[in-house]
């Protein structure tokens, strides 16, 4: 089983992990290091903390079962769409003093995590697609932290990463299986080979983690086909 990749990993830790990174590197940044383009198209530093920021609003909807009340309160905004809430998000924080974006999402990620473990893996809850465990809900959000780390660049020890770029190998095997992509993945002790639309490669383990999440750089010579039928996670 597919989940059987993540069975030794505690998701609720790595969320923790991922935060406390965001936290230190946003939290120590002066006015031109927020104001320095992210990895993310047309955002800032800043900009990716208002986006996280944002995004509580959808993780507290999910622990509260109010999604579908949420989307209802988006559509009259005139919100409709994943990429459309992200941009209204970072929109209505982009003035706002750092402070008091960094405030909120400190405050609010910091009740997303104490209330995700408290109801541990096997607890389902509300989301977009649906009841969903908690636990695989947790990877998700540890997969997004760990990406917008990237994007910012915020430090990655030398003891941390390479377990960090394994569970992240994990969890991008786990949900190219879960939406049943159409590509075929091996993993050997250490890379990744990987067959789809008859075209196939041998990835490093990052260069996997980075098509999953979409930051494949194009100088990395990956056939598209190969690229787009990677990309599960953004």
């Amino acid at each position: 089983m597919a989940e059987d990749l993540l069975k030794d990993l505690n998701p609720f830790d790595i969320f923790d992990a991922e935060a406390a990174r965001l936290d230190r590197f946003f939290s120590g940044l002066d006015d031109a290091g927020r104001r320095r383009p992210s990895r993310c198209a047309g955002w800032s530093v800043q900009d990716v903390l208002a986006h996280l920021a944002g995004e509580e609003e959808y993780n507290h909807a999910c622990l509260d079962g109010e999604v579908e009340e949420l989307t209802s309160r988006l559509t009259v905004e005139g919100v409709s769409g994943y990429n459309d809430f992200n941009e209204w998000s970072v929109r209505l924080r982009r003035e706002l003093p750092v402070e008091n974006v960094l405030a909120e999402w400190r405050t609010k990620n910091g009740e997303t995590r104490r209330r995700m473990r408290a109801l541990g893996r096997d607890a389902l809850i509300d989301t977009m697609a649906g009841p969903y465990p908690v636990g695989l809900q947790t990877f998700h959000y540890d997969s997004e932290y760990a990406t917008h780390a990237d994007d910012v660049g915020a430090p990655v020890s030398d003891e941390e990463a390479e377990g960090r770029t394994l569970w992240r190998v994990a969890v991008g095997r786990f949900v190219l299986d879960e939406q049943g992509a159409d590509v075929q993945v091996e993993q050997t002790a250490e890379q990744i080979w990987v067959c789809a639309d008859g075209v196939t490669a041998t990835l490093s383990y990052p260069q996997f983690v980075n098509a999953t999440v979409g930051r494949l750089p194009a100088g990395d010579g990956a056939d598209p086909r190969i690229v787009a039928a990677l990309r599960c996670l953004a």
